[in-house]
């Protein structure tokens, strides 16, 4: 819960202290759930945790389900060897963000350890690039089409980026745990060693000279492609523009030239997957 609604008056304050006092009566007796750390997170949703509980890499410690909640998952739970306890919806809505919609499902664990550039393994050979754009809802989105379009890897910024927990996890509905996350602290030298392996640096903006169309054009089987995008609004840095190759835009019939970036981000790698394909 964020401050604007944690403060805005005595009588809401009142109302949510009611509220987790019910959902902490709600808790079989001795359960305490826990709170999402910077070393702990909180997944929750159905296609979230179930991914997470069958990715090998990431490491998970206890499953929280409520009624109607386990269906599916206690199989994957004995899988791992993981604790079950069984908690009432209330005792999850009091762990998670005001409005989260668990499905009566919890699960503890460990954050997803970050690769470097150089352990990125080569699949669609498409690699996203994301300039600081910090909005889990989006990120997530994004990570989601990337798991569709089997994205090679997902590159952000080590500041200025959302945190990879619950929130996010709920909006790729389970492509976090199939997009390998590489974590960098300068993006333009990232992107310099992308293109020193080959790949072409496409930075997206509604305003570039060139349609993503023609700047895909030249591709084919055997080339890689950096896609970069940046947060909306103020889209892509300086430097960030001045490292990539090619700066493109997506060409659209309508009388809006620009989309929120998650769907921008949806158009984009479907012209470059069929661009790096069409020669297959």
């Amino acid at each position: 819960m964020n401050d604007k609604h944690r403060f805005e008056r005595s009588g809401s304050r009142n109302r949510a202290g009611g509220a987790r006092a019910q959902a902490l009566q709600g808790r079989p007796m001795g359960e305490v759930l826990a709170r999402a750390t910077p070393e702990l997170v909180l997944l929750y949703g159905w296609h979230s945790v179930r991914a997470a509980l069958l990715n090998p890499a990431r490491k998970v410690l206890r499953l929280h389900a409520a009624a109607g909640g386990v269906a599916g998952l206690e199989a994957l739970a004995q899988q791992r060897k993981i604790p079950l306890a069984t908690v009432t919806p209330q005792a999850i809505s009091a762990s998670l963000p005001r409005d989260a919609v668990h499905q009566n499902v919890l699960l503890e664990c460990r954050p997803l350890p970050d690769l470097d550039l150089s352990e990125i393994q080569r699949k669609s050979g498409i690699v996203l690039v994301l300039d600081q754009i910090t909005d889990p809802h989006n990120v997530g989105a994004i990570i989601r089409t990337a798991a569709a379009f089997n994205v090679d890897a997902l590159v952000i910024t080590d500041r200025n980026a959302p945190d990879m927990g619950g929130v996010l996890a709920k909006a790729a509905s389970g492509g976090l745990e199939m997009v390998p996350i590489v974590r960098v602290v300068n993006l333009a030298r990232a992107l310099r060693h992308l293109a020193e392996e080959g790949s072409l640096c496409i930075g997206l903006d509604s305003d570039a000279p060139h349609a993503l169309s023609e700047a895909a054009s030249g591709l084919g089987a055997g080339r890689g492609v950096a896609l970069v995008l940046g947060a909306e609004g103020e889209g892509l840095r300086r430097l960030t523009r001045e490292t990539c190759d090619v700066m493109a835009r997506l060409d659209l019939p309508g009388k809006i030239i620009s989309l929120n970036v998650s769907n921008a981000c949806a158009l984009a790698l479907s012209s470059v997957y069929q661009a790096l394909n069409a020669r297959a």
